[in-house]
């Protein structure tokens, strides 16, 4: 028990960590009585969001609680509302603080660069250790409950199905009100980005938080509670009992470690000129601390005979980072990729749209090479368990790797009220160049979570393959051919369907705006005050209704392959859904992240600048990407981990 409860204390850590930085924020200036007013709104409207959509996702859950009950067992399905719940929370609390730290971090830049970076980071941090925190925690008081692995599943599939739907909501609410906001402001009326004539800017910032941050937070939850899952399951195979709970419980102790180095990486983000820097310097030597206390656990705990155990974890911390440097490469507005977009905006927005295709397709080879490498190493070292083992040590450093993503649209929000506000050049300046560098951050983010999705879900494929009895697939049998099929299908219809519905949503959002400035000639002038709610209230309705489909599909799909074709047929759609998905991903997410980075390059002065031809044809660009990066490519890492854990408790279902 003196085991279980030290892990449970460094969980804890984390979140005592997470509530004093919040504490500390709060004592904040929040700026001037515009700038808080402006925040208050973009709460107020986050807030308003959110209540609905949990509502909706509380009756969700309920239900899919009493049919688990009845299938399965009673402790699964309170294992599942657990999981449910606490994934709930790491969203809104992120969102919560992410919204209050808005124009704290305009205010910040009224003092310094450096002033701001540390709000906005700071309630990066918030998120982040309460997403670990709560994961941890999560995870050890479920099994000093239930003492039971199959039970955890339960867990697991409860904070995956309230992320997909958070990740798909939030996602469908800001590219709508994001790409209504662009096509009618600033390529039709041709006024600045977050100018407050916009009907859709607050929208448009509320759907960063309930999107970029809840969302994620939401989504990176579970992730981090679904790999620690399947590699507690696999060292019960591995380890073969040898080690007894020390064995099973060795993940968790992977994941404490990783909190702390978070913690410590942390005190060492702080900058004088670039802010990317200061970010990359947290999260590479928070790198490094795991790397120094993961080869003492092994050594420690396991013995110096498993210390291959050891390089198992560092593949997939290496990969994790190799993945986040890659995506990096693609989307940053320093490196020739995005650039090369900005290039192509010159003979209009179709060379726009097809270079940027051509970059996202290009820029799926090395993180997928990177993950067929981690998988042959890890397996090479430790077999099956090696490969959940990596995922967990890629995802060991999320306390600070999801602060550098959350800090993203705090620095958006923030950049977006120094130019409602009407602030000083030099303090938009500050709050544009940490916007520009949460742009790459919030691209490396999703690059990251994208990896550790597929080692996770490979890893839980792992476990559904000991759960099924199958030692392998044979895919020249016609059903399990079929299933291959069907799963590299999937993500594609899933993808479509979001899509659609932010270009539906986005409809709607453009006729208001059009409407607004056509009824209301005062606004163009700056005379008149728009109508910020109607914009939400479009937004808000939209992602409500067009998140259900999606979300169902998730869940009836392996459900209905199962039963008509068979468990052969059912892993067979883990294997093609898992390989496309993760490529698609990783094309919509770094080809969206580079289309909007390759109109910010220009709006920095090159190629004409704003209001050029250049820029108009960037900004049609930079829309077609926006449902790409921030609603359909995120999601796909969510959809083919909770497939796998659905597949999981159907072969554990006798009937």
């Amino acid at each position: 028990m003196k085991y279980e409860l030290a892990l449970l204390g460094i969980g804890i850590l984390g979140l005592l960590f997470a509530f004093y930085l919040s504490q500390k924020l709060k004592k904040k200036s929040p700026g001037n009585e515009k700038m808080v007013e402006l925040s208050r709104l973009i709460q107020q409207g986050a807030k308003s969001y959110l209540t609905k959509q949990y509502k909706i996702l509380s009756i969700v859950a309920i239900i899919v609680a009493i049919i688990l009950m009845l299938v399965l067992n009673v402790k699964t399905g309170i294992a599942f509302l657990f999981g449910a719940i606490l994934s709930s929370i790491a969203g809104i609390t992120g969102m919560m603080v992410a919204t209050s730290a808005n124009s704290r971090t305009t205010e910040g830049c009224r003092k310094s660069l450096n002033e701001g970076l540390q709000i906005a980071f700071s309630s990066g941090v918030v998120m982040g250790l309460t997403v670990v925190g709560l994961g941890l925690v999560g995870v050890i008081v479920s099994y000093l409950i239930f003492k039971d692995l199959d039970i955890l599943l339960g867990f697991g599939f409860g904070a995956s199905l309230i992320a997909l739907f958070a990740r798909v909501g939030g996602g469908i609410y800001t590219k709508a009100a994001d790409m209504g906001a662009d096509l009618v402001g600033k390529v039709e009326a041709g006024i600045p980005e977050d100018d407050p004539r916009n009907p859709a800017v607050i929208a448009d910032n509320v759907g960063d938080n309930v999107g970029d941050v809840a969302g994620m937070g939401a989504d990176l939850f579970e992730s981090y509670v679904q790999s620690i899952i399947a590699a507690m399951a696999l060292a019960l195979i591995f380890f073969n009992n040898s080690y007894g709970l020390k064995g099973v419980l060795f993940p968790l102790v992977i994941a404490a470690l990783g909190i702390i180095a978070s913690i410590l990486g942390t005190f060492f983000v702080k900058t004088k000129g670039d802010p990317h820097k200061a970010l990359n310097k947290g999260i590479f030597l928070s790198s490094v601390f795991v790397v120094i206390f993961s080869f003492l656990a092994v050594w420690f705990i396991l013995g110096k005979e498993n210390i291959n155990v050891f390089y198992a974890i560092i593949t997939g911390l290496f990969a994790g980072i190799i993945i986040g440097l890659s995506t990096e490469y693609y989307t940053s507005d320093s490196r020739k990729p995005t650039q090369s977009i900005a290039k192509a905006s010159e003979t209009g927005p179709a060379t726009n749209v097809v270079k940027g295709i051509s970059v996202g397709m290009l820029s799926t080879a090395i993180p997928v090479i990177t993950v067929v490498i981690a998988i042959i190493l890890a397996f090479k070292f430790a077999g099956l368990f090696g490969i959940a083992i990596a995922a967990v040590g890629m995802l060991s450093t999320l306390g600070i790797t999801l602060a550098t993503d959350t800090y993203g649209p705090v620095a958006d929000n923030a950049a977006g009220i120094a130019e409602m506000a009407g602030l000083e050049g030099e303090v938009r300046k500050r709050a544009e160049e940490l916007d520009a560098v949460g742009n790459t951050t919030a691209a490396m983010g999703k690059g990251f979570a994208i990896g550790s999705a597929a080692l996770t879900a490979l890893a839980l494929f792992s476990v559904f393959g000991e759960k099924a009895g199958l030692q392998t697939i044979d895919i020249l049998q016609p059903t399990i051919l079929g299933g291959v099929f069907l799963g590299a299908l999937l993500p594609f219809v899933f993808s479509a369907l979001i899509l659609d519905s932010v270009g539906k949503s986005a409809y709607a959002m453009v006729n208001e705006v059009r409407r607004q400035f056509k009824e209301n000639k005062d606004l163009i002038k700056g005379k008149g005050k728009p109508d910020y709610s109607k914009p939400i209230e479009i937004s808000t309705a939209a992602a409500l209704k067009q998140m259900i489909i999606p979300g169902l599909l998730a869940v009836l799909v392996p459900i209905i392959i199962r039963y008509t074709m068979g468990v052969g047929a059912l892993g067979g759609l883990l294997v093609g859904m898992t390989a496309t998905g993760f490529l698609l991903a990783v094309f919509l997410s770094n080809a969206g992240g580079a289309w909007d980075n390759a109109k910010k390059y220009i709006e920095k002065g090159n190629l004409g600048g704003k209001k050029s031809d250049a820029h108009k044809a960037a900004v049609v660009g930079d829309t077609v990407g926006d449902g790409a990066k921030d609603a359909a490519g995120p999601s796909l890492n969510i959809l083919i981990k909770l497939v796998s854990i659905v597949a999981l408790l159907l072969v554990m279902v006798r009937m």
